[in-house]
């Protein structure tokens, strides 16, 4: 795999093109924008947060790389890399975003698949937890904090967008995705993680249903399942599942006591992949 720079941002401010600077990015008002010492760009303006610290927590992030480094979701990882490099022609570049990347795992899964494709990689994240470990372990691709609801690229410069377990923002993907682009959602299907579900939760909400109909800009392309068991050998590793999810706020402090006293515990992954393509 030929892993090429991403080059292509907008200033959160402007939405005028960013040049790369010595030190970090500027654009032609005179906006500036520093490089971290991990390498990544801070382009959520503070005007522009919800809070002081949005997005996942540095325990999430922490919990959630022990996790995935576990090989958990390597099948997700797995199929995701394989639509993904199927869309196009082989021998055309590809320009790719992770639009709420966390700590990178799934970009650094897709840079590491045998293949010809040469790729531009952006990873992007509100938290900055998540796009700080994540510039820390592979400079190779583009790390920006920044928000689904502006995406600081231009219009119609991507040819993939993923959305993992995300909240997605269907206008702001078609806008920044070429015509025939490629949309890929990865949703928790309605298996997903079940076991842990009945421990920590009274009652199970009834499952959500299939979205039918594509958002405003798509048509649906592929929907595919990922499913298989997990067996979590430690307390440790139940403890990192439930931290880095929503569920970790979500369940009583009975559910949450009940976890904590698992030393092994079998879970089911079932997730949906589903593609469209920008019309």
């Amino acid at each position: 795999m030929s892993i090429m720079p991403f080059t292509t941002l907008t200033c959160p401010l402007e939405g005028e093109p960013l040049s790369r600077t010595d030190g970090g990015w500027r654009c032609p008002q005179g906006h500036t924008f520093d490089v971290s010492r991990q390498g990544h760009v801070n382009l959520l303006p503070v005007q522009k947060k919800r809070s002081l610290d949005p997005g996942d927590s540095k325990a999430m992030i922490a919990a959630r790389r022990r996790f995935l480094e576990a090989g958990h979701y390597q099948g997700i990882a797995e199929a995701v890399s394989r639509r993904v490099l199927s869309h196009g022609l082989a021998h055309e570049s590809l320009a790719i975003l992770d639009a709420g990347c966390g700590e990178g795992y799934y970009l650094r899964a897709l840079a590491g698949v045998e293949s010809a494709r040469r790729l531009s990689l952006l990873g992007l994240d509100i938290s900055k937890w998540a796009v700080q470990a994540a510039a820390g372990r592979d400079k190779r691709m583009q790390w920006v904090v920044g928000s689904n609801a502006a995406l600081p690229v231009p219009d119609q410069s991507l040819d993939v967008v993923l959305c993992m377990f995300g909240f997605p923002t269907p206008a702001e993907f078609a806008r920044v995705l070429k015509p025939g682009g490629l949309l890929l959602e990865v949703e928790a299907g309605p298996d997903h993680l079940i076991e842990l579900r009945e421990i920590i939760y009274p009652t199970l909400k009834a499952p959500r249903e299939t979205r039918q109909a594509p958002a405003p800009g798509f048509a649906f392309d592929t929907f595919d399942a990922v499913r298989h068991e997990r067996s979590l050998g430690s307390a440790e590793q139940i403890a990192d599942l439930l931290v880095m999810t929503p569920h970790l706020y979500r369940a009583s402090a009975e559910g949450r006591a009940k976890a904590s006293a698992l030393a092994r515990l079998d879970v089911t992954v079932d997730v949906q992949l589903r593609s469209s393509r920008r019309l």
